[in-house]
This record gives C-alpha cells, structure tokens and sequence, in this order.
C-alpha cells in the first residue's frame, strides 16, 4: 500500500484533502443539486467538514493508501468536488465515487477524474476490482460509468443501509486494460 499521490490530468489536479479544504467541502457538502441523486447527507457546518476530512478521508489514506480526493481545476484552482475510491469493509474492496458543484457538470470533468483514479486504483494500488454505485434514473453517472467499462450487476441497497435502492456496477482490471 502506498499513500496517495497527487494525479494531474489535462485539466485537473486530483489531491488528498487537508484541513485547508474545510470551507470548499462546506460549499460542495451544502450544494443541494450536487446531493439530489447521492443519498448522502448534506455538510452544512465548518466542524462536519472538518469531522469528514479528518475522521474519514485523512484515516482512510492512512489505512488503505487512498480515499476520496479534492478536485482542484487548473485553470482557476478552484477546489470543485471530489472524486476517489472508499474501501467498503463489507465488501472488502472499494467503490469509486465522485461529487463535482454544478457548474461544472456536463464538461467531461466526472470521466477525466474517474479515469486518474481508477487507473491509480489499479497501477499503484494493486486492486484488481472497483465497485461504482448510482442511484437508480441517475443516467449522467451511469453514462460516465459506461465509458470507463464499469458493467451493471444489480440493484441493491447500498451495504450496511436500507434506505434506497442503487445501481451496483463493477469493473475488473482485466477489462479495464482492454477498454
């Protein structure tokens, strides 16, 4: 296991989050667009997005060598959403995830930074499987799933909750490298 790099790509610069990101992970947490097809809850204080840095993404870089990354955009350095990979001790391998503000949907943005990390995932971590979960209509996801060779299995709930439905998609490294 390795500890997390940052990962530039043409436009992006994908990067563990500090305590610096508090206020950024705020305006991204509280976006009530950027939450409507998550099912997660919202971040609307400073100490929850200090409580998220710190007890989840900072520890998770630390046990597993990866975790959910700040999403800088090069041109204006502006921190805009998230994107990575969380181990999901159910399951025993990790899911990929990502989270951008609005105004950068529908540039790419999701495909450019899931492709850096599952390609990280796989190089520079040695997995050799990457979960994905939608939620169930959410077809901007699932269409940047497809690109990267993600295949449908079934719809569950997320592990350990019981609340709502999703799309469960996989993606073994072998058909990565061919896609």
């Amino acid at each position: 296991m390795t500890q997390p790099i940052a990962l530039n790509t043409n436009r992006l610069c994908l990067r563990p989050f500090t305590l610096e990101d508090i206020d950024a992970v705020v305006a991204l947490g509280s976006n009530k667009a950027t939450h409507q097809k998550t099912g997660d809850v919202m971040i609307h204080t400073r100490a929850h997005a200090s409580e998220i840095i710190e007890d989840t993404w900072l520890k998770e870089y630390t046990t597993y060598g990866y975790a959910r990354m700040a999403v800088v955009h090069q041109a204006d350095q502006k921190l805009i959403g998230f994107c990575g990979l969380k181990q999901i001790p159910a399951l025993g391998v990790p899911d990929l995830g990502y989270r951008f503000l609005p105004q950068y949907w529908g540039q790419g943005i999701a495909t450019e930074a899931s492709h850096a990390v599952v390609t990280y995932g796989f190089d520079h971590q040695g997995l050799d499987l990457i979960r994905a979960f939608t939620m169930v209509g959410h077809t901007k996801s699932i269409r940047v799933l497809s690109k990267l060779g993600f295949e449908f299995e079934k719809r569950d709930h997320y592990p350990g909750e019981t609340k709502n439905i999703y799309n469960w998609y996989r993606l073994k490294k072998e058909n990565y490298e061919r896609h």
